[in-house]
């Protein structure tokens, strides 16, 4: 980190993922710092950036004002660079996160979205250290500072872990890859409770990364992973991308995720609101996510997206929480949905200038959840949030 911090200084002014930059930097123009500093950029063996996503923020909770505020939803400072024809690295942190060591396995801080190196062999690529899981889906492989706000299945999910990823390239249109990766971020106990821990909590990912035709894009993948002993989690995306043509855009996602346990909370926070020693149990959910843009301008651009998940249990069972006497306390969980979340967003963006870096926002972001009859039996309540943001997105291209 002081390193990094170093080259920001040094250079006067100072992003879930192996994501795309939906706003590439054009070769043939200067970037900011260049116009202002007249900087030179002789290698690509060291490029930084600096992400940031800053807004204003209003919000509701019904029809009950809760406040507006300035804030930083992402900062995040990144360092990748290739140091020959064969091997590259990468390293990204978050400096607006609270830092811990997962001091239980890999040993990074929590704060680190990404440190590795990659290693090219024709057509195999090879990339080792903390990274992105290689899920499916066309929203997570987005750079986060472009997200104004991700529906529960994808805001819930572990993304930054350790391991390795094998990838092989048929050709430039086609990308299969294979990835293992430590299944924990924390301690077994932390994440699950108090369940028996796996011996070897690991995520395994089949992906596909393929370009059918100029019009259609794909991002898919199947996960299986040990969650806690004899538990374990599936998931799957089908993500769908389209170009209608260069003004009009929309993607189209699938996601589904089977749990023994669930990792994600959703569930145990509806049935258990006072917290239990163990994470409630048999969990799915199923999402579907809309996003559509129409650039109908040079500089300007106006989008909405839609997302709807079905939360519930795929089989009945309980906590197996039991008192001093023997008798179980835990409460038990029936089979079926406990939630619908309904997510829409809409807004306008303004791109000054043509590398398309930087953007300038505003939008429009309302939630609604519904809880079934299963649910209300645990004290759950329907109730919708509604907020308006104005701010700004900037990749920033340092050197």
């Amino acid at each position: 980190m002081p390193l990094i911090l170093g080259a920001l200084l040094s250079g006067g002014i100072a992003y879930g993922q192996q994501e795309r930059n939906t706003s590439p930097v054009s070769e043939s123009e200067e970037g900011i710092v260049e116009q202002v500093f007249k900087i030179e950029k002789k290698t690509d063996k060291f490029n930084l950036f600096l992400d940031m996503h800053g807004d204003f923020d209003a919000g509701w909770t019904g029809s009950e004002f809760n406040g507006g505020k300035f804030r930083f939803q992402q900062l995040r400072v990144e360092a990748r660079g290739n140091i020959n024809d064969w091997i590259s690295y990468r390293y990204r942190q978050r400096l607006n996160k609270g830092d811990r060591p997962n001091t239980t396995y890999d040993n990074v801080l929590q704060s680190i979205d990404i440190a590795s190196i990659g290693l090219k062999f024709g057509k195999w690529d090879v990339v080792m250290g903390k990274q992105c899981a290689a899920y499916g889906g066309i929203e997570f492989d987005l750079n986060p500072i472009e997200i104004y706000q991700y529906s529960d299945m994808v805001d819930y999910m572990s993304n930054f872990l350790t391991g390795v990823t094998v990838a092989y390239h048929p050709h430039k249109d086609q990308e299969f890859q294979f990835q293992i990766l430590d299944a924990l971020t924390g301690s077994s106990e932390e994440m699950y409770g108090a369940y028996t821990k796996a011996k070897l909590p690991m995520v395994y990912t089949l992906n596909w990364n393929g370009r059918v035709s100029d019009f259609y894009h794909t991002r898919w993948s199947a996960s299986f992973m040990n969650e806690t002993k004899g538990e374990h989690m599936w998931y799957f995306a089908l993500g769908n991308d389209f170009k209608v043509n260069d003004k009009v855009g929309l993607f189209f996602d699938w996601l589904y995720t089977r749990e023994g346990v669930d990792r994600k909370g959703i569930i145990t926070d509806i049935v258990a609101p006072g917290g239990w020693t163990r994470k409630a149990g048999k969990t799915d959910i199923m999402s579907f996510i809309l996003h559509a843009n129409y650039r109908f301008h040079p500089q300007w651009n106006i989008f909405g997206k839609v997302m709807y998940e079905n939360e519930g249990v795929y089989k009945t069972n309980s906590m197996g929480i039991f008192d001093e006497d023997g008798h179980e306390e835990s409460p038990e969980i029936r089979k079926g949905k406990y939630r619908t979340a309904l997510g829409y967003i809409g807004g306008v963006e303004f791109y000054p200038f043509k590398d398309r870096t930087l953007h300038f926002f505003a939008t429009y972001i309302g939630r609604n959840y519904k809880y079934t009859a299963k649910a209300r039996e645990f004290g759950a309540y329907d109730y919708n949030t509604n907020s308006v943001q104005v701010g700004f997105i900037w990749h920033m291209p340092v050197f």
